[in-house]
């Protein structure tokens, strides 16, 4: 607890009493001053309770960054490796088959000519 919620919250308190004593004695003055009183302490106290969340955050920032960073390291090798076994499989699969590959890519030459050519009558 900072400051600000302790002087707050005291504030807020101060301004209650304050209003339930113009109640008492029906002084709007007194009312008014306790309703502000209450506002004031209790934006005093959220001011405070947000400073102290951002200072628990600055704290954490250091930690946070290292779990961050280990993360994305563990997620760039796992890709890494993703691909490495892609491309092993598409060697693989090329040396068993390498008349197919040739096939289609005469295939997809073709066709790609025949888009940029147009169709010959």
């Amino acid at each position: 607890m900072n400051k600000d919620e302790f002087q707050g919250g005291a504030r807020y308190v101060g301004g209650k009493v304050e209003k339930a004593v113009g109640d008492t004695v029906n002084s709007r003055d007194w009312q008014v001053d306790g309703v502000v009183d209450q506002v004031a302490g209790g934006a005093q106290n959220l001011y405070g309770r947000a400073k102290s969340a951002i200072d628990d955050i600055v704290d954490g920032a250091p930690e946070l960054a290292d779990k961050i960073s280990s993360e994305a390291r563990d997620a760039s090798e796992r890709a890494a490796e993703a691909a490495r076994r892609g491309a092993r499989s598409a060697q693989e699969s090329a040396k068993d088959a390498p008349v197919l590959w040739a096939l289609g890519a005469a295939a997809i030459g073709y066709g790609i000519a025949w888009l940029v050519h147009g169709q010959r009558d």
